[in-house]
Protein backbone atom coordinates (compact mmCIF):
# COMPACT_ATOMS: atom_id res chain seq x y z
CA UNK A 1 0.00 0.00 0.00
CA UNK A 2 1.66 3.25 -1.11
CA UNK A 3 -0.07 5.25 1.62
CA UNK A 4 1.34 3.07 4.39
CA UNK A 5 4.82 3.35 2.87
CA UNK A 6 4.54 7.13 3.23
CA UNK A 7 2.95 6.80 6.66
CA UNK A 8 -0.26 8.61 5.74
CA UNK A 9 -3.96 7.85 5.38
CA UNK A 10 -5.79 7.66 2.06
CA UNK A 11 -7.71 10.74 3.16
CA UNK A 12 -4.53 12.85 3.27
CA UNK A 13 -4.55 15.98 1.14
CA UNK A 14 -2.23 16.29 -1.85
CA UNK A 15 -0.13 18.71 0.18
CA UNK A 16 0.15 16.19 3.03
CA UNK A 17 1.23 13.53 0.52
CA UNK A 18 3.99 15.79 -0.79
CA UNK A 19 5.17 16.70 2.71
CA UNK A 20 5.29 13.04 3.78
CA UNK A 21 7.25 12.16 0.65
CA UNK A 22 9.77 14.95 1.16
CA UNK A 23 10.24 14.11 4.84
CA UNK A 24 10.90 10.43 4.14
CA UNK A 25 13.01 11.08 1.05
CA UNK A 26 15.33 13.32 3.06
CA UNK A 27 15.54 10.77 5.86
CA UNK A 28 16.52 7.90 3.55
CA UNK A 29 18.55 9.81 0.98
CA UNK A 30 21.47 7.43 0.27
CA UNK A 31 23.97 10.29 0.14
CA UNK A 32 23.14 11.22 3.75
CA UNK A 33 24.19 7.80 5.07
CA UNK A 34 27.30 7.47 2.94
CA UNK A 35 29.71 7.17 5.87
CA UNK A 36 27.63 4.79 8.00
CA UNK A 37 28.60 1.56 6.27
CA UNK A 38 27.55 -0.47 3.27
CA UNK A 39 24.64 -2.25 4.98
CA UNK A 40 23.08 1.02 6.13
CA UNK A 41 23.55 2.51 2.66
CA UNK A 42 21.90 -0.49 0.96
CA UNK A 43 18.95 -0.29 3.37
CA UNK A 44 18.59 3.44 2.70
CA UNK A 45 18.68 2.85 -1.06
CA UNK A 46 15.93 0.20 -0.78
CA UNK A 47 13.77 2.43 1.42
CA UNK A 48 14.34 5.37 -0.94
CA UNK A 49 13.20 3.27 -3.92
CA UNK A 50 10.06 2.16 -2.09
CA UNK A 51 9.25 5.74 -1.09
CA UNK A 52 9.68 6.96 -4.66
CA UNK A 53 7.52 4.15 -6.06
CA UNK A 54 4.78 4.84 -3.50
CA UNK A 55 4.81 8.56 -4.28
CA UNK A 56 4.70 7.97 -8.03
CA UNK A 57 1.77 5.57 -7.60
CA UNK A 58 -0.19 8.09 -5.53
CA UNK A 59 0.63 10.90 -7.97
CA UNK A 60 -0.72 8.83 -10.88
CA UNK A 61 -3.87 7.89 -8.97
CA UNK A 62 -4.59 11.48 -7.98
CA UNK A 63 -3.29 13.24 -11.09
CA UNK A 64 -0.75 15.27 -9.11
CA UNK A 65 1.78 17.05 -11.28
Amino acid sequence: NPYSVLGIEKTATDDEVKKAYRRLAMKFLPDKVEGLGEEVKKNAEQQFREINEAYETIKKQRGIA
